[in-house]
């Protein structure tokens, strides 16, 4: 993003060089007169319109030779019943076989005479197809993109043949220790509700889901008020938006018999799973409090203190003089392989956890150190620690858009989430506003003497019993 940055600076600094500005005289003496904050106010502006439909297109022109253009849509695993659940996984694998106009090997003809990538996930609530090519390709891309999402075959030879290819990806997926202790953390803080349920869904769905499920599904879900457009890179809004008019107006909007898919509220239960198995050399283990939706005013906060707590990899460089406190531990101690603070969002809830990999012999010290860190957050956090996690937070913020995919996914993401791109600047403002109060008062709302799900997988005979993870909730401070 910083080589980002400095093409929009480039392009900033062309305009003031044709006005003779002040500003741009003063850089030409060597002197540093833009700072960060006055940086991201030149980043392009994201651009928003709304088809007749509900369809949104947005798109930000960075000027590059190339695009990446995609269709993001509110259907995931969250959206699927017990009965259907991995539909929607298994239609990814579906998009590319095929539509009632491009067979299989036209579609993949189209794409490589573009010389572009055509690629998809779906996550717990939100579903993407998308398409990095040449700018000059981008009326190819978004008829290709329709055809994909609107006139997917579904032939029954080619659902049978997908069938083992989802099966084959279930087994490699168990493979993933990362993955299945974070699906069980899930599957145990949800658990009841269908954030409980994976992304990929059980090999029982992946074996009897039929052409008139993924049909019942597309016809549910993909509906223009829940897709949005979303381009970045060498693109006109304008002629986007004439191309999504194209091949996207005829997208349905209404429901039939006007029954529109409501989320059910997704109640969080503190609780706690183990998967032991003492044949394996490492334990997973994960441990999340319930945290703010995408939404919510205490995101940022909550970022900031995650940043605080960090993340460490033993191939990290700098050990002792690691800048946060828990990572000097885990090197000092040798407490664990690596750790990471995450907090996954969600429409109306999130989980706000610690996922570590640790020996079997150091998960006790480990689980004390990562709930220690917790509570340090909730009492004594400090304004240096909040300085460094406000860097550290906006650092990762600009390093993840590092390319016309990232930001495209961005966009589309954020249109879904909030109803519109929130700017780099605005991110910058929010973080600067983060005190060490409003992080002590922010976690201890969320993690101070709350009921935690725990998610364990490989030796973990050392695990603390759940009562005395529960009871490092909180201190007894006289």
């Amino acid at each position: 993003m910083a080589a980002s940055v400095c093409r929009v600076g480039s392009t900033v600094g062309r305009v003031l060089a044709k006005a003779r500005s002040p500003l741009l005289l003063s850089l030409r003496r060597g002197q540093a007169s833009v700072n960060f904050a006055q940086c991201l106010l030149g980043a392009p502006e994201t651009h928003l319109t709304t088809l007749d439909n509900g369809l949104r297109v947005a798109s930000e022109d960075t000027g590059h030779g190339t695009c990446t253009v995609g269709l993001w849509i509110s259907a995931g695993s969250r959206y699927e019943s017990e009965k259907n659940n991995g539909a929607g996984f298994f239609l990814e694998h579906m998009a590319f076989k095929g539509t009632k106009k491009y067979p299989q090997t036209a579609l993949e003809q189209q794409v490589e005479s573009m010389g572009a990538h055509l690629s998809a996930y779906t996550s717990r609530e939100h579903t993407a197809y998308y398409m990095k090519t040449l700018s000059k390709d981008l009326p190819k891309a978004v008829e290709l993109l329709s055809e994909v999402v609107q006139s997917c075959s579904l032939n029954e030879a080619d659902i049978e043949q997908q069938r083992g290819v989802v099966l084959r990806e279930l087994e490699e997926v168990e493979g993933n220790l990362q993955d299945v202790c974070l699906d069980l953390l899930h599957a145990t803080a949800f658990q009841g509700t269908p954030l409980g349920q994976s992304v990929l869904g059980p090999s029982s769905s992946a074996r009897s889901l039929s052409r008139q499920d993924l049909v019942d599904y597309i016809n549910s879900h993909y509906k223009a008020p829940r897709m949005v457009l979303a381009a970045a890179g060498g693109v006109s809004h304008e002629e986007l938006v004439g191309l999504a008019k194209s091949h996207f107006s005829g997208v349905s909007f209404e429901y039939e018999g006007d029954a529109v898919p409501v989320l059910s509220p997704c109640r969080f239960t503190g609780s706690e799973i183990r998967m032991r198995d003492d044949a394996l050399p490492l334990a997973h283990i994960a441990i999340a409090v319930e945290g703010a939706s995408a939404a919510s005013p205490d995101i940022v906060p909550l970022m900031v203190a995650n940043a605080i707590v960090g993340s460490y990899d033993l191939t990290f460089g700098g050990g002792k003089h690691l800048s946060s406190r828990l990572a000097r531990l885990a090197v000092e101690e040798n407490l664990c392989h690596s750790f990471q603070a995450f907090h996954s969002s969600y429409s109306d809830t999130g989980l706000l956890g610690i996922h570590f990999v640790s020996d079997r012999h150091n998960i006790d010290d480990m689980m004390h150190w990562s709930q220690n860190a917790w509570m340090n957050l909730c009492t004594t956090v400090t304004e240096s620690d909040v300085a460094r996690g406000r860097n550290a937070l906006k650092a990762s913020l600009i390093g993840q858009l590092n390319g016309t995919t990232p930001i495209c996914d961005d966009i589309g993401r954020h249109i879904l989430n909030y109803g519109r791109r929130i700017p780099l600047a605005e991110w910058n403002s929010r973080i600067d506003a983060v005190t060490p109060k409003l992080v002590r008062d922010v976690c201890s709302k969320y993690i101070y003497d709350k009921c935690p799900a725990v998610a364990a997988v490989g030796p973990v005979e050392q695990l603390p019993d759940y009562n005395r993870m529960r009871s490092a909730m909180y201190w007894l401070r006289f």
